[in-house]
């Protein structure tokens, strides 16, 4: 029988495929728009990142259960300050006693993970959430500025 060999190949292809182990999210500063988002996948780390949009941003990283587990990136937090300015995106880490302000590419080599920077679409997609493309929806209203007490 041909059809066992090929299962078992299949089998042992999707295992030995490599997770994301790494995740990243850009939101703008009151987290109410996905600016971009990156993965990694080995050791190379693929982002979108808008174009569009110049200004603060918050950086979220998320790691799998295993990475966790094996510390792989046991001095990156959850949530960074940023800046992003047409698909440059610099990141304000603490060094020491210092606070710098890197390259997403600089921040990530320091993780040994090369970025890998793709255009993004004219919007980001988050999970969960259903796309149409019904090209007669409204454009999206900006909610007015908080007012400082």
């Amino acid at each position: 029988m041909m059809i066992r060999p090929a299962l078992l190949l299949l089998t042992l292809g999707t295992l030995a495929a490599p997770a994301g182990a790494l995740k990243m999210s850009v939101w703008d500063r009151e987290l109410q728009t996905k600016l971009g988002d990156g993965e990694s996948v080995g050791s190379v780390f693929t982002a979108q990142l808008v174009g569009d949009y110049q200004g603060p941003v918050v950086i979220l990283f998320a790691l799998s259960d295993d990475e966790k587990a094996k510390g792989t990136y046991g001095a990156l937090k959850t949530r960074y300050d940023g800046v992003l300015e047409g698909r440059q995106l610099s990141i304000q880490a603490t060094s020491g006693a210092a606070n710098t302000t890197q390259t997403l590419a600089k921040f990530l080599a320091s993780y040994k993970l090369k970025l890998n920077l793709q255009p993004a679409a004219d919007t980001l997609s988050l999970p969960g959430l259903k796309t149409t493309t019904s090209p007669a929806l409204p454009a999206p209203v900006q909610a007015p500025a908080r007012q400082s007490k």
